[in-house]
């Protein structure tokens, strides 16, 4: 099974930017659709932003014009500019993809957005 590794997570000051960065165990030119969500204390799951399996990318209707998906198949990594960042962006943000039908997801990184 892929495995997903995440970096760039921390602590920032409201209308900073942070990149997180996420590493996969195989070739993302190979994988379907992959992308981010993210998780707050007490509240649903979240997708973020994503690459379709048409190549198109979905953006969150909170995050539009502020976040920007990319993705580097040369290094297999797929990675979230996160600019102008406000405290209701504080969660857990986790790498997802679709590996042969499943959801594969990465462990986590932690963004804490200050006031």
């Amino acid at each position: 099974q892929v495995q997903l590794v995440e970096s760039g997570g921390g602590l920032v000051q409201a209308g900073g930017s942070l990149r997180l960065s996420c590493a996969a165990s195989e070739s993302t030119f190979r994988l379907n659709a992959m992308g981010w969500y993210r998780q707050a204390p007490g509240k649903q799951r979240e997708l973020v932003a994503a690459f379709s399996s048409g190549g198109s990318t979905n953006y969150a209707d909170s995050v539009k014009g502020r976040f920007t998906i990319s993705r580097d198949n040369a290094k297999n990594t797929v990675n979230l500019q996160m600019n102008n960042l406000k405290p209701g962006d504080t969660a857990v943000y986790l790498c997802w993809c679709r590996w042969h039908g499943l959801d594969v997801w990465g462990q986590g990184t932690q963004v804490t957005v200050s006031s």
